[in-house]
């Protein structure tokens, strides 16, 4: 069965309509967030085209083996309660099956695509309370190609030439596809796009020899996947650096009483700025009253590129149940005040922070499960795993499959699997006219790290510093102004805002509708 088309009150021109285009994890973030705000009700309309609606390009059904890499308290898509997702969880323990409980931190990092269950459940749940609320909600099988000024909204056109106005549109577009750095596309045996690992390694003989180019997350998703597979031939992880995330640490009670979101947040509320030093200042403050070395700490994560890849991932495997706080506070403070630090920084220092130390704030906030890593380690010591830094070119070999070169070396390859992280600042290839229409309408500025301008507090879309309030972006779309836009976490933080600006754009002029003026249907049916 597929979602109705439309459901909810009929259409009063008083209620205020919104476009959300995208139907991914975003986009249920800011559903439940509107759903919470109980402000007035009116249309949504919801553009997405993909089969698997709510999950997003992250959350596909897949191996098991693809997991995401953040506990359960980390993964609630409503803001301020963080145990929405374990209690979700503890209903569906009651079935049975696998707790994917890692074994050296005992926490639960769960396949991506049983997140995407959730996600879907969620969004369902969401759907019924909106049109409980009085909301009339549709999900519209088309892609938005342009969205200019209609008055004092916005009319919309989709890829079918169909109208739509909107009085606000919040673009929840997600991430593009991952780069194609050495022009391999279309050549047999190379795989562009991973995801999802299911299907793509079906091709894959047993016995090949496979290059994997990316050594982040979605490289060892590969890894672990070809593992899982029972895969015979030897894996090559290249990279330029041949950095891997850094390993999660057995989670223990720690408070921060210093860099905290709160400090923050009162320093942008008095219009003040800070700098890097100041940051830093406060960073040490937190280390000394915690009784930890910040020097030692900020050094391991600074010496990636100088320690010998498997030496590290060894010692960070042997530091899980580490005493030392130093690199949970950062992994703390990192994803949890970062993203109200950096608005507030000089703009060259944010340049600098970008072109200097990019990969060791992924690793801070990415790390990956210790039984990943413990894995990687042991097809590393049955000699079935390499990982190789300083790669600089790969090129199809003349007799079929690959040669991949280093700065001495070159490498051979059946197949390569193209795992180099999509940039937070690549606008997927379906929303570019979208945005281009955008900014040519004068309702968008690019920014020049990427995405476009928005406004920190309220993630409208800015010009010249102004955003009016029709248009605004949630996700990677505002990574030039926020920078931390990936993950749940900052996805819920941001779509809180946004529902909070949005019902306080439409409070004056709407019409509060009475919840008991409809019920909703008691099944929504199966995603298309």
């Amino acid at each position: 069965m597929s979602y109705p088309r439309s459901l909810g009150m009929p259409k009063d021109e008083r209620w205020p309509e919104l476009a959300v285009v995208g139907g991914g994890a975003s986009a249920v973030c800011l559903l439940d967030a509107l759903a919470e705000a109980e402000g007035p009700a009116g249309g949504i309309k919801i553009f997405e085209t993909s089969s698997h609606l709510w999950r997003g390009r992250p959350f596909r059904p897949d191996l098991d083996t693809v997991r995401v890499n953040i506990p359960p308290d980390g993964m609630s898509l409503r803001f301020g309660d963080s145990g929405l997702f374990q209690s979700w969880l503890s209903l569906r323990d009651r079935d049975g099956g696998p707790q994917h409980r890692d074994p050296f931190c005992g926490i639960r990092f769960v396949p991506r695509g049983m997140f995407g269950d959730y996600l879907v459940q969620s969004a369902r749940a969401v759907l019924a309370r909106l049109i409980e609320q009085g909301w009339r909600v549709e999900v519209i099988r088309e892609t938005v190609r342009s969205a200019i000024p209609d008055g004092g909204g916005l009319l919309l056109e989709t890829g079918r030439g169909r109208r739509f106005h909107a009085d606000h549109v919040v673009l929840c577009v997600g991430r593009g596809k991952p780069t194609d750095t050495y022009g391999l596309s279309g050549t047999p045996g190379f795989v562009a796009e991973p995801y999802p690992l299911s299907a793509t390694l079906d091709e894959v003989d047993p016995d090949a020899e496979i290059g994997v180019i990316g050594s982040g997350l979605t490289g060892v998703d590969v890894v672990l996947g070809l593992a899982g597979r029972g895969h015979r031939g030897r894996i090559r992880m290249f990279s330029r650096s041949g950095v891997l995330p850094m390993v999660r640490q057995r989670q223990i009670g720690y408070r921060l009483e210093h860099f905290t979101p709160e400090r923050f947040r009162a320093i942008a509320a008095r219009g003040e700025r800070i700098t890097l030093t100041e940051v830093i200042a406060v960073m040490r403050a937190e280390f000394a009253d915690a009784g930890e070395d910040i020097e030692a700490t900020i050094d391991d994560v600074l010496r990636g590129e100088r320690e010998e890849p498997v030496a590290r991932l060894r010692r960070h495997v042997a530091e899980v149940d580490s005493a030392s706080v130093g690199l949970r506070i950062l992994q703390r403070v990192v994803p949890a005040a970062g993203p109200d630090v950096w608005p507030l920084l000089p703009e060259h220092e944010k340049n600098a922070l970008l072109r200097d130390h990019y990969r060791e704030l992924m690793s801070v906030c990415c790390p990956m499960p210790p039984a990943s890593a413990a894995k990687l380690l042991e097809l590393v010591d049955e000699d079935r795993l390499e990982i190789v830094s300083g790669m600089r070119d790969a090129k199809p070999a003349g007799e079929g499959g690959f040669t991949l070169t280093t700065e001495d070396t070159v490498y051979r390859a059946d197949f390569v699997f193209n795992a180099v992280n999509v940039p937070a600042d690549k606008i997927p290839v379906k929303a570019e006219p979208l945005i281009a229409s955008i900014v040519d309408s004068g309702l968008g500025e690019r920014h020049p790290r990427g995405g476009l301008h928005v406004d920190r507090a309220t993630s409208r879309l800015t010009v010249g510093g102004t955003g009016d309030g029709r248009i605004h972006a949630l996700g990677d779309l505002a990574s030039g102004t926020l920078f931390f836009t990936f993950g749940l976490p900052s996805l819920v933080d941001r779509a809180h805002d946004i529902a909070a600006d949005l019902t306080e754009l439409t409070t004056k002029d709407s019409v509060v509708v009475s919840r008991n003026a409809w019920k909703p249907p008691t099944s929504w049916g199966e995603a298309a």
